[in-house]
């Protein structure tokens, strides 16, 4: 064993026991883990004990790390709230460069004694940051906040503009002019990738999703379109991290948060990727400088101060600006604070051209660690505080209920090719603070062995697509008389609130739509009753179609499946068509504001109940078609309704369709006895229902 480490194996495991220990060790001291890879990066590096070298290894992961952490910061960002607050990205942007550049030109010059050229180059140091302390904003739940949206916004326009300006100091280094053709042209290839990349990559993502479904296919698919996306940056004169958080913000809508995919790219990000990043981070500074020279450490106190107070100045202008509270501002900062990869490049490319000194360059690098450093503190602890603030928000909306107002989902499933698709649609109309495990069912009538097979694989199928987003099953296969029993009996034994199933399958000229036992169902329970059949991966929709009876805003229930609808296309990113009366569109966006959802809505008002017929004709295969229905017993159903089921098959037999039955209070009618005649029906019998044709879609 030589030092520093040689083998792979040894070098591995030490990254390994940093990436596990470090964390631990220094959380009882309050220090973020963030800063500790750093700090173990210093120790283990060579300006430390010289266990590692910073050789290739540290180079590729180190590289792949910070395109994977701004990868991740466009593709969990809030798509909709990065619309709607774009501008106050961008002026923010402007102001956290602008800043930081004036003040590093004035304090380069005349306290640091640098020419002009250098000035400029030290002032781009200074307006770019790094979002180094994003994992902590992820870990907290608060990537979609309005604050933590305009930061990620303005980080790109910062970055971006310090980028040009490095460009331009270099230029008049080298040959001693910069050209405007240079820039224009720069320019124009932007626009030529930024379009080319959104077009190809969404197009070229929708058509891999729907062919394979396998869940390490897809992320190596993801993976390397963030690659590819940055290498093109690279090839065009841009940043390779700019196209990684581009990349994101094109496949935000294909990775909704609550998905296997989602947990996969985390996991391998914040487990092997951004820690190397870190560590290799922590392996360029050489802390022993400080020892050794006086004007180092005035240097990095100049910049490090400079670069702080510009940054914080710019932060509470920005929250003033846009009305936003104090640990905003904190966040803010706390994002826009930290200082790695351009400002790493940019000290690099100065020293080298011989712009810097190697006194400069040291500072710049004991600067990144002082900036790290107070991005990491200040950002925990803005975090927390935020999050504590938006629970008891929640509790104080939700009455106080808390954890007992979240939905208890019984997802019933018996064909293994349909039920993942059930599954997902399910996870997708979860709460994400709720805690409640699913109730997974497959009923048994009979002793058909093929079935009974079929159930259990479907079964086993819906655990693992939940537990891919930390959320448990209770798997149950029971045996009852008819279907409807089974079902009921499970909702209340496990106090369900809601029933998800597949959309029964019509299995001769005879049988209807929906089926004889639907009805049977809605009158032995009043809770809510969702039936979907979707044929595409349901993060690939683009967009659902609501279709409401009239006066569904007096119903019970209403609240609740509006909740749920909604909930899904906020996690799969996709656009909102309601078709409704106008008395009731009023109910709906008046709720909607109410519950705080931040979506992308059209409303069509209907005159007549015929006119659905016209509405719905443009839906195409990329879309959800939800119908919200209503038990014969209630305010909202009419004789209109009862024509749908037969424009549905009719008309949308091939299309995605869900359908919804809202909950009803009240008390609950008597279960079906095996003797009743239309009981003996729904059992298994030749000729009868099983649960096989019920839910084969």
């Amino acid at each position: 064993m030589t030092l520093p480490l040689q083998q792979p194996v040894a070098i591995f495991l030490l990254v390994l026991i940093m990436i596990l220990l470090t964390p631990v060790l220094l959380r009882r001291l309050g220090i973020p883990h963030i800063v500790g890879m750093i700090l173990a990066g210093i120790v283990v590096g060579p300006h430390g004990f010289g266990l590692l070298a910073r050789d290739s290894s540290f180079e590729i992961f180190g590289q792949v790390g910070i395109l994977y952490l701004m990868f991740l910061a466009g593709v969990e960002i809030d798509m909709l709230g990065l619309q709607r607050n774009w501008k106050s990205g961008v002026k923010f942007g402007l102001l956290s460069f602008l800043l930081p550049v004036a003040g590093g030109l004035l304090v380069s010059r005349y306290l640091m004694d640098c020419s002009w050229l250098t000035s400029a180059l030290i002032a781009s140091m200074l307006g770019s940051h790094t979002l180094i302390s994003y994992p902590i904003v992820a870990r907290f739940g608060l990537t979609a906040s309005r604050a933590s949206v305009i930061a990620v916004c303005g980080t790109i326009v910062a970055v971006l503009l310090a980028l040009v300006l490095l460009a331009a100091v270099v230029g008049v280094q080298t040959s001693g002019n910069f050209r405007v053709a240079d820039l224009l042209r720069l320019g124009l290839w932007t626009v030529i990738y930024a379009a080319g990349i959104w077009w190809s990559f969404g197009w070229m993502t929708r058509r891999f999703f729907r062919q394979f479904s396998d869940r390490v296919t897809q992320f190596i698919f993801i993976l390397a379109e963030v690659l590819l996306a940055s290498l093109l940056a690279q090839l065009i004169g841009l940043e390779a991290i700019l196209g990684a958080f581009y990349a994101g913000l094109v496949l935000n809508r294909f990775v909704p948060s609550r998905s296997g995919l989602m947990s996969r790219l985390e996991f391998v990000g914040n487990a092997i990727f951004i820690p190397y990043f870190l560590i290799g981070v922590g392996m360029l500074m050489d802390v022993t400088v400080i020892f050794r020279s006086w004007d180092v450490i005035r240097l990095a106190l100049l910049m490090s101060l400079t670069a702080l107070i510009c940054k914080w100045i710019a932060a509470m202008v920005a929250t003033r600006q846009f009305h936003l509270q104090r640990y905003d501002r904190q966040l803010i900062f706390g994002l826009t604070s930290g200082k790695a990869a351009a400002t790493i490049a940019a000290t690099i490319i100065g020293y080298r051209c011989g712009l810097i000194s190697e006194d400069v360059m040291n500072g710049a690098v004991i600067m990144i660690l002082i900036c790290c450093a107070v991005a990491s503190v200040v950002t925990e602890k803005a975090a927390k505080i935020l999050r504590l603030d938006i629970a008891r928000q929640r509790m104080e909306r939700d009455g106080g209920g808390g954890r007992a107002k979240m939905a208890r989902q019984l997802v019933a499933v018996a064909n293994p090719l349909t039920a993942e698709g059930i599954m997902r649609v399910a996870l997708y109309m979860r709460h994400p603070a709720n805690t409640h495990h699913i109730t997974g069912l497959f009923i048994k009538t009979g002793d058909d062995a093929t079935i009974a097979s079929m159930g259990h694989t479907a079964l086993k199928s819906i655990t693992q697509v939940a537990l891919s987003v930390d959320v448990k099953v209770d798997e149950i296969e029971r045996y009852d008389v008819n279907i409807v029993a089974g079902l009921t009996n499970a909702m209340k034994e496990h106090n369900c609130s809601e029933i998800i199933l597949g959309l029964h399958r019509k299995s001769n000229i005879v049988d209807t739509f929906l089926g004889s036992m639907l009805e049977q169902l809605l009158r032995t329970t009043n809770k809510m009753v969702m039936m979907s059949r979707i044929f595409v991966p349901v993060n690939t929709l683009r967009r659902q179609v609501i279709i409401v009876p009239a006066k569904a805003e007096y119903e019970t229930g209403f609240s609740l499946w509006l909740t749920r609808v909604c909930m899904l296309s906020q996690q799969v990113g996709s656009r909102m068509l309601f078709i409704a009366y106008p008395e009731t569109i009023r109910y709906i966006q008046g709720a909607i504001n109410t519950m705080g959802f931040e979506l992308r809505i059209k409303f069509l008002a209907l005159e007549a109940w015929d006119d659905i017929i016209t509405a719905s004709a443009d839906i195409t295969d990329d879309d959800l078609l939800t119908v919200i229905c209503a038990r014969k017993t209630s305010v909202s159903y009419s004789s209109d309704l009862e024509m749908l089921p037969s424009y549905l098959s009719r008309y949308f037999a091939r299309h995605n369709l869900m359908i919804v039955y809202p909950e009803q209070f009240g008390p609950e009618a008597e279960l079906p006895t095996p003797i009743d005649p239309l009981s003996t029906s729904i059992a298994s019998s030749p000729g009868g229902w099983s649960w096989h044709k019920l839910f084969h879609r």
